[in-house]
């Protein structure tokens, strides 16, 4: 049988969390872990197997090379920059902070991966994701189905835990959707928000919606605040996409991906809902919005492009 071989490029914290949670569901066999600090790469790797024998799953896990992810189905990309000890928080509570530089690291080691023959998928975890993602597909020449980032698939299970805290319903049978940019301009579409197949318009909770999407926005704050860094949410979202590609699963996740005259948006990437399988996104889904829900994402659409204009200005 293929083995299902994924590479992490960047094993800071939430490139590590992303490779411990793909170990512990079992969603890969083997796992190649690469950092620019090269002994990172390798510790995070004894790390992981420390754990396997009360694993339910056996994953090879080796530290690598750019080179060594070639024959790999996924490659995550997971970079950041490193803070200096005494430095500021580098979030600045902007994921935008350090987009030159994150552009210049995938600038780098990029066309290595193509050149090797890598020619599986590219998933884009590196903030702010719908601007590395769309950079990191022109310099690859990968198509749209093989490129995209998690977006707001984050936002949106923030979007859903807090409506579940709202309505009393269990999260698992809530769904909603955040779109947009990964950031602060995102909406939610509350015209498209279900509980268990019933509109939410319909189930009698009064909630403040503005309350709601404040909340979602700052969450990534709040825990960074206490933390540095978001961790655990973030690789529980990548282990349910590698599981949904390599079980050809064709679920909708809101997913950072290129546009090409959905809502009205040419060659930008911003999030909308997207059928995932095997291939990758293998249907960009354009859902029905209200008026002011069109607006408000169309509105951070020209968010996220006056940003790619600051590193991209072609």
């Amino acid at each position: 049988m293929m083995k299902r071989k994924i590479g992490i490029i960047g094993v800071g914290h939430v490139g590590a969390h992303c490779a411990l949670t793909l170990c512990l569901q079992g969603a890969c066999d083997e796992l190649i872990l690469v950092d620019i600090l090269e002994q990172k790469a390798v510790s995070e790797a004894l790390d992981l197997r420390d754990c396997m024998k009360y694993l339910p799953h056996r994953v090879d896990i080796r530290a690598g090379t750019y080179a060594d992810v070639r024959d790999c189905d996924i490659v995550v990309i997971s970079v950041g920059v490193h803070k200096k000890s005494g430095s500021e928080d580098i979030h600045h509570k902007n994921r935008l902070q350090g987009l030159a530089e994150k552009a210049g690291m995938v600038d780098r080691f990029i066309p290595d991966i193509v050149e090797a023959g890598f020619k599986g998928i590219f998933i884009v975890i590196t903030n702010p994701c719908d601007i590395i993602a769309y950079h990191i597909m022109k310099i690859s020449g990968f198509d749209r189905s093989r490129v995209f980032a998690t977006g707001t698939m984050l936002d949106s299970m923030r979007f859903c835990q807090a409506l579940s805290r709202e309505t009393g319903h269990d999260p698992q049978k809530i769904t909603g959707y955040t779109m947009g940019e990964h950031g602060d301009s995102q909406i939610a579409v509350w015209s498209q928000v279900s509980i268990d197949g019933t509109p939410l318009s319909s189930a009698g909770s009064a909630i403040d919606p503005e309350r709601i999407i404040n909340e979602v926005r700052g969450q990534a704050w709040n825990i960074a605040d206490g933390k540095g860094a978001t961790e655990f949410g973030i690789s529980v979202a990548l282990s349910k996409i590698v599981q949904s590609i390599y079980g050809d699963k064709k679920v909708i996740y809101p997913l950072s991906t290129l546009l090409m005259g959905q809502y009205g948006v040419v060659d930008l990437f911003a999030s909308t809902p997207c059928v995932l399988g095997r291939n990758g996104i293998e249907q960009v889904i354009e859902v029905r919005l209200t008026d002011e829900e069109l607006r408000g994402f169309q509105n951070s659409c020209e968010v996220i492009k006056k940003n790619i204009q600051s590193i991209d200005p072609g």
